[in-house]
C-alpha cells in the first residue's frame, strides 16, 4: 500500500468541485457521487452509478449526467453504497493496485470488502492464530483499548461541558472516572467487557445532554436499526470509521478477523471493531455532536423506513454528513509516534502500526488519547 503522504488525504467523489455551483432546482443535473482532490477515498452513493475505467482513469458515470473522471493513482478506497455497478476492468486495477473496495448498504451497513489475497501476509497471520491462543495477550490489549475508549469518552464530556456546566454530564465524568481507574484491578475479558458496558451506560445519556439543538434528542444509544435522528448519525459515522480501520488492518498484512476484544459465533472482522473502539468518540461522537449544535441537518433530512421502524439520512443530507466526515479525518492532531501533528486518519494507521508491533514484538499496545 502506497505511504500515508497520499492515503492521509483522502477525497470524497463530489461532483460539485468539477463542475460550476448548481443551485438545488437544477441539483438533478449533476451526479450525487461525491469527489475532490484533496481525498482518498471515492464514496459512490447515487442508485444506478456505474464506474469503469479508462486508462488511467476511473469514469465515474451515472445516466444523462456529466460523467465525473478521477486518477487512478490518487484512490486509496472506493466505498460502495447499494446499487452501484463496477467494471471488470474496475476490479482488476483496484486488486493491482491494492485500492481496498468495501461494499455496504444503500443505508451504510457493512456488506464486505475486496481484496487480493496474494496480498496476505500468512506469516503476520500465523501470529494472530497463535495470540488469539494467547489470554494474556488478549487481555493486555483489550485492556489498552478500553482504557483509551473510556478515556476519551471522559475527554469529550469534559470538553464539551465546560460552559454548559451541566450537573448530570458532571455526575457521568465522575462515574467514568471511576471505571476508569477500577481497571487497574480487573484481571479477566468478561469484567473488562462489564466495565465497558457500564462505561458507555454512563456516557450516551451524558452525550444526549451536550445536544443544544432544540430539533434533536437523544437518550440511548440503539442501532440496527438506529430508531432517530441522533442515532442514526452515529451509526453512519462509526460505519465510516470501521471502514477506514478495516483498510488500515489489511494493508498491514492483517487478518481482520481475528480480534481480541470483540468475539461471537459468526466470523466478522472483530480486529476492525477491536481498534475503532477508542476513536468513537474521537472521530464520529465529537462530529455529530457539532453537526447537530450548528443545525447542519434538520429532521426532514431524515427519511423513516415503516417496516423496520430504522430511520436514516436521506441521500442529499449523506452527502453533507460525508464532506464533513472526511473533513474531520483531516483535522490535525498530535501523536506521541511522531513529533510533528498528523491527521486523524494517519492516527488510525499509526495505531494499527501499534497492534502490529505489539503482536510481533511483544511491545505492549498502547490506545490513542486525544489531549484536551
Amino acid at each position: 500500500m502506497r505511504e500515508i503522504a497520499t492515503l492521509h488525504q483522502p477525497f470524497l467523489a463530489e461532483v460539485e468541485t468539477e463542475l460550476p455551483f448548481q443551485s438545488e432546482e437544477d441539483e438533478g443535473v449533476f451526479q450525487k457521487n461525491i469527489w475532490h482532490q484533496e481525498m482518498a477515498a471515492i464514496y459512490l452513493i447515487e442508485q444506478g452509478t456505474s464506474i469503469y475505467k479508462d486508462y488511467q482513469r476511473f469514469v465515474i458515470h451515472v445516466s444523462e449526467k456529466p460523467k465525473l473522471e478521477v486518477p487512478i493513482r490518487e484512490v486509496q478506497q472506493i466505498l460502495v453504497f447499494g446499487n452501484i455497478q463496477l467494471s471488470t476492468s474496475v476490479i482488476q486495477a483496484c486488486l493491482q493496485e491494492e485500492i481496498a473496495v468495501l461494499f455496504l448498504s444503500q443505508s451504510g451497513r457493512y456488506h464486505g470488502h475486496l481484496w487480493s489475497a496474494e496480498l496476505r501476509d500468512l506469516e503476520n497471520e500465523l501470529v494472530q492464530v497463535n495470540r488469539s491462543n494467547d489470554a494474556c495477550f488478549q487481555f493486555n490489549v483489550s485492556k489498552a483499548i478500553v482504557y483509551g475508549k473510556l478515556m476519551n469518552s471522559k475527554q469529550l464530556l469534559l470538553r464539551f461541558n465546560r460552559k454548559r456546566k451541566c450537573r448530570e454530564v458532571e455526575k457521568a465524568i465522575v462515574g467514568i472516572t471511576q471505571d476508569i481507574e477500577a481497571l487497574e484491578f480487573i484481571d479477566n475479558l468478561d469484567r473488562l467487557r462489564g466495565y465497558e458496558g457500564i462505561g458507555a451506560a454512563r456516557y450516551f445519556p451524558a452525550f444526549g445532554r451536550l445536544i443544544t439543538n432544540a430539533k434533536f434528542e437523544f437518550c440511548l444509544r440503539n442501532r440496527q436499526p438506529p430508531t432517530d435522528p441522533v442515532n442514526s448519525l452515529l451509526s453512519f459515522g462509526y460505519t465510516l470509521l470501521f471502514n477506514n480501520v478495516l483498510s488500515f488492518i489489511i494493508a498491514e498484512g492483517l487478518s481482520p478477523y481475528l480480534g481480541n476484544f470483540h468475539y461471537g459465533e459468526r466470523q466478522k472482522p472483530y480486529l476492525a471493531f477491536d481498534l475503532m473502539e477508542e476513536m468513537r468518540s474521537v472521530v464520529v461522537d465529537s462530529l455529530v455532536l457539532n453537526i447537530v449544535n450548528h443545525s447542519l441537518f434538520k429532521p426532514q433530512d431524515f427519511d423513516s423506513v415503516p417496516s423496520t421502524g430504522g430511520v436514516y439520512l436521506n441521500q442529499s443530507a449523506r452527502r453533507v454528513f460525508l464532506k464533513q466526515f472526511e473533513a474531520r479525518m483531516n483535522e490535525e492532531v498530535s501523536h506521541p509516534d511522531l513529533q510533528s501533528k498528523v491527521t486523524y486518519r494517519h492516527a488510525i494507521q499509526l495505531q494499527v502500526r501499534r497492534y502490529k508491533r505489539s503482536l510481533l514484538s511483544g511491545i505492549p499496545y498502547e490506545s490513542f488519547l486525544r489531549a484536551m
